[in-house]
């Protein structure tokens, strides 16, 4: 349970020099990385004084997974006085709390009802204050993460044993999918954006990856119907086409994401030329992968390779439907910080862990590239990823 304690620790840190007095949580991820449980309740975490998490269910899993003090929620209207019960130094002389909590993810309505039964508390965003807590990752975590990379590794290179020709993009996700599962995959890919989801990745071939989608990313796919409008669908693979295998997993609730670029046969001149563009961006920007460089750097640098090669337009989506970033950070959530893109400051620290995703889009035609996750070090980096690189290339058999 240290861990936790040390998690909570930073997040006081945090709550300190912004002269707040507590975290109100109550995003699944969040309480977890927090305290251990993911047990439907809130955690309420005070700057100072042990934390509190109250349950509504189940308690009895709350009190053999929390690393904190587990009480039953109860009725909200009893809320409050049991939080001046149980922290008087919150309210004394009549002060009003100033408590954060995860605006990015919380429902208005819930938000409502806490407002209304928590009524003494000024409320604050702590979106990005909890984010930035869980943007460097522990030594647990990190393991976690490569544990998600071997059972990647080891489910692409099961379906790619057995791709052929006529097999639908549906089909080559499922191999994907079940050698996943069979290795220890959750079967979830969590995304703290709104309206955002993910499965187990875009895995698309030719012209079917290309096709754009409301998914914030380089690649969309075409999905299954207006229902599920990204990812893998009835696509049949044919010769000589790109196959973009943008994978992940999930275990221990961490997660990988890397992608590889396919072809049964040879890919046309254009595209294996702009395949090879997108290597070297990411050669570049790994020659920059330590503390103290600033992500957005990183993000034009791309795009001033993207210009130089002629590959502008297609560079990460393309014309109107490009994306603008280059990299994102990876945890418990796919989209976590940093992001490698303009306006993002931050300076690259020891613990972060990036998805570094340079790709090019070709309407009706596929897309290439590539995508390695990394953990960046005192000196540098170390690559979580382990799928071999270079485009795959199979026999085309008929």
């Amino acid at each position: 349970m240290e861990r936790y304690r040390i998690r909570q620790q930073k997040l006081r840190s945090k709550l300190a020099e912004l002269g707040w007095d507590g975290f109100w949580v109550t995003q699944n991820v969040d309480m977890y990385y927090l305290n251990g449980s993911m047990q439907t309740g809130y955690l309420f975490i005070p700057a100072r004084g042990e934390p509190i998490f109250y349950v509504r269910r189940s308690v009895l899993r709350a009190e053999e997974e929390s690393s904190c003090s587990v009480e039953e929620l109860g009725s909200l209207r009893t809320l409050e006085e049991r939080l001046i019960a149980r922290y008087p130094e919150l309210y004394a002389n009549g002060r009003r709390p100033v408590i954060a909590t995860e605006f990015d993810v919380l429902p208005v309505q819930w938000f409502r009802r806490l407002e209304a039964a928590l009524s003494r508390f000024v409320w604050e965003d702590g979106s990005k204050l909890i984010r930035e807590v869980r943007m460097i990752k522990d030594a647990d975590e990190l393991d976690s993460i490569r544990k998600a990379a071997q059972v990647t590794d080891a489910a692409l290179e099961h379906a790619l044993a057995q791709l052929k020709l006529g097999m639908t993009d549906l089909e080559l996700v499922r191999l994907v999918e079940m050698e996943s599962r069979r290795q220890g995959h959750s079967g979830q890919m969590r995304m703290r954006g709104y309206n955002q989801e993910i499965i187990t990745g875009m895995v698309g071939s030719g012209s079917a990856a290309a096709i754009p989608t409301y998914f914030d990313g380089p690649a969309g796919g075409q999905g299954l119907g207006a229902a599920t409008p990204q990812g893998a669908g009835q696509k049949r693979i044919q010769p000589n086409e790109p196959i973009l295998v943008d994978i992940g997993c999930c275990i221990e609730g961490y997660l990988i994401d890397q992608t590889r670029t396919v072809v049964i046969g040879e890919l046309a001149p254009h595209l294996e030329q702009a395949y090879r563009v997108a290597e070297e961006i990411l050669r570049e920007t790994e020659a920059r992968l330590k503390p103290g460089t600033i992500c957005e750097d990183l993000y034009l640098l791309a795009l001033e390779m993207a210009e130089r090669a002629g590959l502008r337009q297609h560079f990460m989506g393309f014309d109107r439907d490009q994306v603008s970033f280059l990299g994102h950070g990876v945890g418990l959530e796919i989209d976590e910080l940093p992001i490698l893109a303009r306006g993002f400051r931050y300076p690259l620290e020891e613990g972060m862990v990036i998805a570094i995703e340079p790709k090019f889009t070709f309407p009706g035609q596929g897309v290439v590239g590539i995508e390695n996750t990394y953990a960046i070090t005192s000196d540098g980096f170390e690559k979580l990823t382990r799928s071999r690189e270079g485009v795959i290339r199979l026999p085309c058999l008929h």
